[in-house]
């Protein structure tokens, strides 16, 4: 008789930012940075659009509350408001599911 395989548990955010609008959001996350190793990013529009540019390999998005944005670790990339919105980012230490 053999044991089903659980299945591993869904990844959590072991920390979030504040949420951010427009106006808040800060210059730093504007501007080229990029993660910590072995630490994933998911950034979550709550309200607006914002553009998500990865710079190696060099790739652009618009995330939206539907469409949420990955960032791996180590990955260079930025974030630009596209008019009036709210935004958060949660940390991970393994791949979350979107």
């Amino acid at each position: 008789m053999s044991v089903p395989l659980a299945s591993p548990p869904a990844a959590v955010p072991y920390k979030r930012t504040s949420v951010f609008d427009e106006n808040t959001l800060p210059a730093g996350l504007r501007q080229e940075h990029r993660i910590k190793p072995r630490v994933w990013d998911v950034i979550r529009v709550l309200e607006g659009r914002l553009r998500y540019r990865v710079l190696d390999p060099a790739s652009e998005m618009v995330l939206t509350p539907a469409r949420p944005g990955l960032v791996l670790p180590d990955q260079l990339h930025l974030v630009e408001p596209l008019g009036p919105m709210r935004m958060q980012v949660e940390f991970y230490d393994r791949p979350p599911e979107l």
